[in-house]
């Protein structure tokens, strides 16, 4: 999480301001930078950190804390989103590719986004609360070309295809239904969907 109001930097920037490299910063001094100076985001491949720690750090002063408590505009790492919402940080980032959840902004490769906007959506998902759903009596929408057409899921699904290689659907099946929830039988079905689809294309 980058805290509200605060200035993330990556490794590069912190070279730049030792005066370094980034060779040198990351073959002698990095490690023990590490140690003092937390990662905002510890669950994504990018390191980032808080600027005023790193220049704290750099100046040999003690490393200030970081704010305490939740602020709505935090900025949020696609394994916090997960957490909120109750779902895979794949399946996050799924959404967000395929349009149904914000795109977040980019902050040094990495996707995040606000808590406020999180929350909405966990609070006020498609479907609930006010409006959500059909009224009775109501007529129907264009049928659904199959039983999985706009659901994101089929996204992840169709993303996995090039990589199966031949490997049978129920091991993909599997692997997807660990990495993002559901049963191993509605991955096959997900698989299915979206060769049919694509094959339609």
């Amino acid at each position: 999480m980058i805290p509200q109001g605060r200035t993330a930097v990556n490794e590069s920037d912190i070279a730049q301001l030792a005066g370094l490299s980034l060779s040198t910063w990351r073959r002698h001094h990095a490690g023990a930078f590490r140690v003092h100076v937390p990662d905002l985001l510890p669950d994504s491949r990018n390191r980032l950190y808080d600027r005023a720690q790193v220049e704290a750090y750099l100046a040999g002063k003690s490393v200030p804390s970081l704010p305490e408590g939740e602020h709505l505009d935090d900025l949020l790492s696609a394994g916090e989103v997960a957490d909120v919402l109750g779902i895979s940080a794949g399946t996050v980032r799924a959404y967000a590719t395929s349009g149904h959840f914000s795109p977040g902004v980019t902050v040094h490769g990495s996707r995040l986004w606000s808590r406020r906007e999180v929350l909405e959506r966990r609070d006020n998902a498609p479907g609930r609360g006010a409006g959500g759903g059909r009224r009775a009596g109501e007529p129907q929408g264009p049928r659904k070309a199959h039983a999985y057409e706009g659901d994101p899921r089929l996204y992840i699904a169709r993303e996995a295809l090039p990589s199966a290689d031949g490997a049978p659907k129920g091991r993909v099946a599997a692997e997807l239904a660990a990495l993002h929830g559901s049963t191993p039988r509605t991955w096959e079905r997900l698989l299915t969907a979206a060769t049919e689809h694509q094959s339609n294309d």
